[in-house]
């Protein structure tokens, strides 16, 4: 198995889609509404360097989306495989996901935790971030 520098983080392609779909269902907290190929699609299609992933070996280890609407820095879907845990696998995803954020201008990042996953609520918090308890988040479904 290979050592954390053979650990390679790079944005992910059309390619890549289908396997981080899969990935998700493994490492990821919860599911969404827009986890499924059209909606991954389109985040790449509309910013191509968001998706940003983990490979150990050429094995997706890790993912993270960095979105940047111009206004706020958004990270979704930091997940790393539940074998891969505690290695710095997500403090290296998070690392380059703040890098474009700053290369972009952004000034501050914000992540959507679920209150039920303590696991990445550690994480978070080790990672420098904090819960704005004076936030609540407001949704409404445009579709189906």
């Amino acid at each position: 198995m290979g050592t954390m520098t053979d650990l390679r983080i790079r944005a992910a392609t059309a390619d890549d889609l289908d396997i981080a779909l899969a990935f998700w269902k493994t490492a990821a907290e919860g599911t969404s509404i827009s986890d499924d190929r059209d909606g991954v699609e389109r985040l790449v299609a509309r910013d191509p360097e968001a998706l940003i992933l983990a490979e150990l070996d050429g094995e997706l280890v890790g993912t993270v989306i960095a979105g940047f609407d111009g206004w706020r820095c958004h990270l979704y879907r930091l997940a790393v495989h539940p074998e891969r845990r505690r290695r710095g696998i997500g403090s290296a995803l998070l690392a380059a996901a703040e890098e474009r954020f700053v290369r972009l201008g952004g000034r501050r990042g914000d992540a959507m935790v679920l209150v039920r996953n303590e696991t990445g609520q550690h994480a978070w918090r080790a990672a420098g971030y904090a819960p704005e308890e004076q936030w609540r988040r407001w949704v409404k479904h445009l579709t189906d």
